[in-house]
């Protein structure tokens, strides 16, 4: 097993891996940027190291985030979600460099994060994919030609894109016309790449998700299945797992596929293969992620597995200990991605400093945060601050724990999505588990709360009351 790993990430994921390391007895080594220097994943590692100035280059420079590596001593790297974490040079890099790379191989990294190189690995798995181009788009004739074939209306989509960008739907020939070079420009700005190939838009879909474990022996797990459906312009804000009204069949399918799937890339470590269900329940393969998921505390919750010390595991070379028999879900889990955002400004970002924070607590709610009163959050970096998850035996439990859990946690000083996520809660889809990806464009009244009605506002209100009676 490993002595000390260091931790290529910032914020909440920088610190559950932290905690992950030191339950099972390893060192943690952090980075960090000069404006992170107060950060909790700094103040929790065995020790930091500033890499640099800039806010991104701290996170994004591989060769310098190897180099503090030797000098610190640590034998592995663990990059999270985001920043490089699916940089397949990067991987090689700390191969080359005698670094264990805590993920899956670099050729894997590779093939994956091509849209058109993995829809190729899937039809030879026997994995259905959803219709579209062969490879790239040359052109816009050809995109138009492609989108005759499958008609309208069509995604134009980033070879190697990722995170909601680089998508643009079409929905005649001249919004094509319009879009091609858009994406284009917006897939060689992103991802380095201005490749752009095209799907066939499936309406509405659900977006389901199979988490996955794969030591270096041949095992190939899975650990189930999440509902990641509720999103706002391709952008998840809440998941679930299971996902409540998936069919046995279709689960024990999506499950099968997943499996297929990680064995004809040769895939080690935790992954993701993500699939979208039509309205007839036929399931299509989307992507496969070849890293740690934000969301993969449902997926802990329902079944007991710590999934990033499985990471730590299998990259120092261990079997995995448990057989497919052995894991099973129990309940259901819900995770809220709390966003520094106001939802009633088109979700602009809303950076600033930390008033007062308070995480909720009690049976079955666990948060995952790197904040706390007093800390600033920076204009640099994405706007997630917290991810509350709770659990329940029952779907009806976990909906009344979730509005709980909300309603005690308190965010001042910014604008978050908890207000809105309270709202979205109470809809009747949400009740009865009813989620497509369409969902949140549906339902623009969500957006129509009262801070006024908020217990943490009525909290607010009685404690400056409080504060002038005692003037």
């Amino acid at each position: 097993m490993f002595k000390k790993i260091l931790v290529a990430n910032r914020g909440e994921i920088a610190l559950r891996i932290v905690r992950a390391c030191k339950e099972m007895g390893i060192a943690a080594v952090t980075i960090h940027s000069e404006v992170d220097r107060f950060a909790l994943h700094v103040k929790r590692a065995s020790h930091s190291h500033c890499l640099s100035k800039k806010p991104l280059e701290a996170y994004l420079n591989g060769w310098r985030i190897i180099e503090c590596a030797k000098a610190a001593g640590c034998e592995a790297i663990h990059p999270g979600y985001g920043f490089l974490s699916e940089n397949a040079e990067f991987a090689e890099a700390c191969n080359k460099a005698g670094i264990i790379f805590i993920g899956p191989p670099s050729s894997v990294i590779a093939a994956m994060g091509s849209k058109t190189a993995s829809r190729e690995a899937m039809i030879k798995a026997g994995v259905p994919i959803i219709p579209g181009s062969k490879g790239n788009l040359g052109s816009i004739d050809e995109a138009l030609s492609c989108a005759e074939v499958l008609g309208y209306p069509v995604m134009l989509k980033a070879t190697f894109g990722g995170g909601g960008r680089g998508i643009r739907l079409c929905h005649d020939a001249a919004q094509i016309r319009q879009q091609f070079a858009r994406v284009q420009s917006e897939a060689e700005k992103s991802f380095g790449d201005g490749h752009v190939y095209m799907e066939k838009y499936i309406t509405n879909p659900r977006h389901i998700e199979v988490q996955i474990l794969a030591d270096h022996y041949g095992t190939v797990l899975h650990l189930f299945e999440r509902d990641c459906s509720i999103q706002r312009r391709h952008q998840k804000l809440v998941e679930i797992a299971p996902s409540p009204q998936l069919e046995e069949t279709t689960r024990k399918l999506l499950l099968d596929y997943a499996i297929k799937a990680a064995r004809e890339v040769g895939y080690t470590n935790a992954g993701t293969v993500e699939f979208i269900l039509d309205k007839d329940n036929q399931p299509y393969f989307m992507e496969m992620n070849t890293r740690l998921q934000v969301e993969h505390p449902v997926t802990e919750q329902i079944t007991g597995i710590d999934i990033v010390q499985e990471q730590i595991r299998i990259a120092a070379g261990e079997p995995l200990s448990m057989s497919q028999d052995q894991i099973q879900y129990n309940g259901f889990a819900i995770e809220f991605r709390i966003n520094a955002e106001d939802p009633q400004n088109d979700f602009l970002p809303s950076f600033g400093r930390i008033t007062r924070y308070y995480a909720p607590g009690g049976p079955g709610v666990r948060t995952d945060s790197a904040i706390y009163t007093g800390y600033q959050i920076p204009p640099d970096y994405d706007s997630l601050c917290a991810k509350l998850t709770v659990w329940a035996l029952d779907w009806p439990s976990a909906l009344r724990r979730a509005r709980r859990a909300l309603e005690e946690m308190r965010m001042f000083g910014v604008k978050t999505t908890i207000p809105y996520y309270l709202e979205m809660i109470q809809s009747t889809e949400f009740q009865k588990g009813l989620f497509n990806t369409g969902l949140v464009e549906a339902h623009p009244e969500w957006l129509r709360y009262s801070n006024k009605s908020l217990p943490q506002h009525k909290a607010a209100v009685i404690a400056a009351a409080i504060a002038v009676y005692k003037i």
